[in-house]
């Protein structure tokens, strides 16, 4: 029987957290073929949710984070925890993904045809419009380093530059060689990173085929791209946590963006001050 631990980090998403973990112990194939360990890392959580675990999922390790560790760094202490154990593989879960009921079996069959030596990014749809929302991504400009696109799941595997962390398959040969998440990065980034870096190690990630569960798109994804909204907010937005801190984006872009990291790291400030120009001239506002 293979063993696979399952990793979340959650704050404050209650319901949306009871409903993820439902989902991974209704998977197919649990305890008659797969031994599954979740491992959850609540941060600093005020409405219940570690109380709710305890009360409903007895059988998860509950980890009780500081409140300042967000989606990577949380993921990152959970990793770390699972990685002291012994396990085939390691799944990286977001709280607000609800599993197709197939989708660990799934998963570990692509892995096992890629002879379990890959990272296998399973991809999730919306609920309503039924619209890829996170999964595999690809670079498909080359003068572009660091402009990623979501790429649609065939029928077979199909190869990517890297990943969001939504639905993301380890097998153990991967954690062991490219080890775990970067605490450099503190909420965002960490997933991109992971792939690229995997990748510079000759490790591969693949898009499993298909669909893995229901996912929207996080509401406040790139916001500061909304020209509607007061400079002061789009900026504040652009260099918070939830966008592209500049210190973090720094170590990205000296990674993956070459010689001239810095034009690139520039790119979406420079980018936001001038589209706000342009707009707030149109509008004859003062920004």
């Amino acid at each position: 029987m293979k063993g696979l631990a399952v990793l979340l980090t959650v704050h404050n998403r209650k319901e949306k957290t009871l409903r993820a973990l439902s989902g991974v112990f209704s998977q197919n194939g649990l305890d008659a073929k797969l031994r599954v360990k979740v491992f959850v890392v609540d941060d600093g959580s005020t409405d219940g949710t570690s109380a709710a675990i305890e009360s409903q999922f007895p059988q998860v390790t509950l980890i009780q984070g500081t409140g300042n560790l967000y989606w990577n760094t949380g993921m990152h202490l959970s990793m770390r925890h699972a990685m002291a154990e012994s396990f085939d593989y390691f799944l990286w879960l977001n709280d607000d993904v609800e599993l197709f009921q197939t989708a660990f079996e799934r998963l570990i069959i692509t892995s096992e045809e890629l002879n379990d030596q890959s990272i296998i990014a399973g991809s999730v749809i919306d609920p309503d419009s039924q619209q890829l929302t996170y999964g595999g991504v690809s670079r498909l400009d080359r003068g572009r380093l660091l402009k990623f696109t979501l790429i649609e799941p065939g029928e077979i595997p199909v190869r990517v530059e890297t990943m969001n962390g939504n639905c993301v398959l380890i097998p153990k040969l991967v954690a062991s060689q490219v080890g775990n998440l970067d605490s450099s990065f503190t909420h965002r980034i960490g997933d991109f990173d992971y792939g690229l870096r995997a990748k510079k190690m000759g490790v591969e990630t693949f898009i499993a085929p298909g669909y893995y569960g229901y996912c929207p798109l996080n509401p406040f994804r790139e916001r500061w791209k909304n020209t509607n909204l007061p400079f002061a907010t789009r900026w504040k937005y652009l260099v918070s946590l939830h966008g592209l801190p500049p210190k973090e984006w720094a170590i990205f872009a000296k990674r993956y963006a070459g010689f001239f990291w810095w034009i690139f790291w520039l790119s979406p400030y420079v980018r936001m001050i001038l589209s706000s120009l342009l707009h707030g001239s149109k509008r004859g506002d003062k920004i």
